[in-house]
């Protein structure tokens, strides 16, 4: 969630206003909940940004993420087609990934998900790290723990209550808002 908008007058603007809190699922869904297998840590950061709880499986066996994505009712995000096939006939929801990037990812993430009915909601933006819930934090909150140049120009800071992890609005912003835009396609 690193990004950035400059300070240039009082008054708010979309850019300023902080990360969505308390948001609701739709009356009777759930927050969908994501394991994404090891070639997806890329993807697993971004969809935490975007609030999805999302455990990035990176060491283990195939065997043991699919006993994790059982046991914790995830759905199994993977570019294995093999993988894939095992998830389902295993009873667990999977989504085969195709792509070479983020953009491409998502937008089979979203096509996939419209297959097969999965609804695709996510809740508060989470730490991109270790997917703890984040806290906002003002300007004068954030003395020491943000470069100087970084304080001067943002007004709005989050900061992960598990893992202490400082974030802002800054040149990656847009990436995120993009993708968002492509998961809202649903």
């Amino acid at each position: 969630m690193r990004g950035g908008s400059t300070k240039r007058s009082r008054r708010r603007n979309k850019r300023d206003r902080p990360a969505p809190e308390g948001r609701e699922a739709p009356s009777g869904l759930e927050q969908t909940r994501f394991i994404a297998d090891a070639m997806l840590g890329s993807l697993a950061r971004k969809l935490r940004a975007l609030g999805f709880d999302t455990v990035y499986y990176r060491t283990g066996d195939d065997s043991g993420l699919l006993r994790l994505a059982s046991t914790s009712g995830r759905v199994v995000l993977t570019s294995d087609r093999a993988l894939a096939h095992k998830a389902i006939a295993g009873g667990a929801k999977a989504i085969f990934l195709t792509g070479v990037n983020d953009r491409q990812r998502v937008r089979s993430l979203v096509t996939e998900a419209g297959r097969s009915t999965l609804p695709l909601v996510s809740g508060d933006s989470l730490c991109s790290i270790c997917g703890g819930k984040l806290e906002t934090l003002r300007k004068g909150d954030v003395a020491g723990m943000v470069p100087q140049t970084v304080e001067k120009r943002h007004r709005l800071f989050y900061r992960c209550l598990s893992c202490g992890q400082t974030y802002w609005r800054g040149s990656h912003w847009k990436k995120l808002r993009y993708l968002a835009r492509l998961l809202e396609e649903t």
